[in-house]
């Protein structure tokens, strides 16, 4: 029985169709994580081998591909189409392979990398690509390889209906940010890492889990392997079961300790960066960040890990080391973009961490929504200064209608709703034009008419085989 799409699933899927159409030739679809991209990826795989297209799937872990296997089956697949690969294996046979007709990327915010590059560039067929987070820890934007940018919701949508579960995020904040140095990568360094954080912190993580996240399991994000088995023998110490494991722990290991964490006999799963991009992992409702990155992607990847939903859940994020200064909280809004992005590492988001209850809240806020604690502050002379880190600008109700039309083309009351979608989105203009004859709205234009009678009622090119 093949899968059933909710609403915007369906809706992302249906403009990777479209954007082939428009002669796009590598769209990547962005969407939060939990939003469901393994699901999405199944279709467009499914319905590309049912028309008897050849898939080439490309992930850079191994336990991936026994994930995503698992999926396609699951959603009825044609295997006998597919080609599942890490990346550093068909970087080393590509020359030998047979020429898929889609190449389908997933964690495509490595793209950018030079054994994805070899692939892409001298198989020259048809890309798509899903992530959460577009853009490189350089700031790179993924133009060399993607032509468009795909989207329709973000996490707060996502929260609201019930997809993604919402979260109190706090910042008992636990390192001396001073001491962090870069490294040739560009994330910060291992051995600056240990001098940040110190010798002397495992009391407090033990304590504020016990205060904000008791009796919750959790998985907490280090740094060193070394790091982490620290921290797993405190928590044990401390009487909470807890385990360690990363990517050297032996496979059937590894297996054991995950079954004891879905059994929850295990309460506390210390890992280093493991449990990250598109690894399946047993649900929780809490994770504690005890390792700083410059990493946007990380950062998501990591905090979002307990918001799948459940119904009354909330999740717990605990930020012991400040990521949420660089890259904000798990449903900041981002404007992706194909291009380059200018990056200020000196700039930090506009949030107020109460000094109470340490939970974390807009900096715009009197007060802290959790506890009431009202945060002053104090200026030189010792009167109260005002908050100027948020512009105040007032929103029309046509900013809210057009808003919503971009998130939901279908709301739309006219061809030029459209034309301010295809803008906001980078669609061509001829999209607008197809989606306003599809709605039937009075100002459609005429022509759309004509070519499809031209072209038999089909908006697809003649000689392109490729269809999902």
């Amino acid at each position: 029985m093949t899968f059933q799409l909710y609403d915007y699933q369906e809706t992302l899927v249906n403009k990777a169709r479209q954007a082939y159409l428009d002669g796009y030739n590598a769209p990547c679809i962005v969407a939060p994580c939990g939003s469901g991209k393994s699901v999405m990826i199944a279709e467009i795989i499914r319905t590309a081998t049912a028309n008897k297209n050849k898939v080439l799937f490309i992930v850079h872990r191994q336990e991936l591909i026994e994930q995503i296997e698992k999926t396609l089956i699951a959603n009825e697949v044609d295997m006998d189409y597919v080609k599942l690969g890490m990346v550093q294996t068909i970087a080393r046979r590509y020359k030998k392979m047979q020429r898929p007709d889609l190449i389908v990327v997933d964690e495509n915010h490595h793209v950018l990398a030079q054994s994805y590059r070899n692939i892409i560039n001298h198989f020259q067929t048809k890309v798509i690509g899903f992530t959460a987070t577009p853009i490189r820890l350089n700031g790179s934007g993924l133009g060399d390889i993607n032509d468009i940018l795909i989207e329709e919701v973000d996490v707060d949508w996502l929260i609201e209906h019930k997809r993604l579960a919402p979260f109190d995020y706090y910042m008992p904040n636990l390192i001396d940010s001073k001491k962090l140095k870069k490294s040739s990568t560009g994330d910060f360094d291992s051995k600056s890492i240990d001098a940040a954080l110190g010798k002397m912190i495992f009391g407090d993580v033990i304590k504020q889990y016990r205060k904000l996240a008791d009796n919750t399991q959790a998985i907490v994000y280090c740094h060193s392997i070394e790091f982490s088995k620290t921290v797993a023998k405190e928590f044990n110490d401390a009487g909470i079961p807890a385990k360690h494991v990363d990517a050297n722990t032996p496979k059937s290991e590894r297996s054991e300790i995950i079954q004891e964490f879905r059994d929850k006999k295990t309460m506390v799963l210390c890992n280093v960066d493991l449990f990250g991009e598109g690894f399946d992992v047993p649900d929780c409702s809490t994770v504690i960040l005890l390792r700083p990155t410059k990493s946007l992607s990380l950062h998501i990847q990591q905090s979002m890990r307990p918001m799948r939903y459940k119904p009354g859940k909330i999740a717990t994020i605990i930020d012991h080391v400040g990521n949420v200064l660089i890259h904000g909280l798990p449903n900041e809004s981002h404007e992706w973009s194909l291009k380059i992005k200018k990056k200020n590492d000196e700039g930090e988001y506009p949030i107020k961490t109460c000094e109470n209850c340490f939970h974390v809240y807009p900096a715009r806020a009197k007060e802290c929504p959790m506890c009431g604690f009202k945060n002053e502050v104090i200026g030189r002379d010792g009167e109260k200064e005002i908050d100027k880190t948020v512009e105040m600008k007032k929103v029309t109700k046509e900013d809210v209608r057009l808003k919503r039309i971009v998130r939901n083309w279908k709301l739309a009351n006219s061809y030029q709703d459209l034309l301010y979608v295809a803008k906001e989105k980078g669609y061509k203009a001829s999209w607008a034009a197809f989606k306003a004859d599809e709605l039937n709205l009075p100002d459609a234009p005429t022509w759309v008419h004509g070519w499809l009678a031209k072209n038999g009622g089909q908006k697809q090119k003649t000689g392109f085989k490729f269809n999902f």
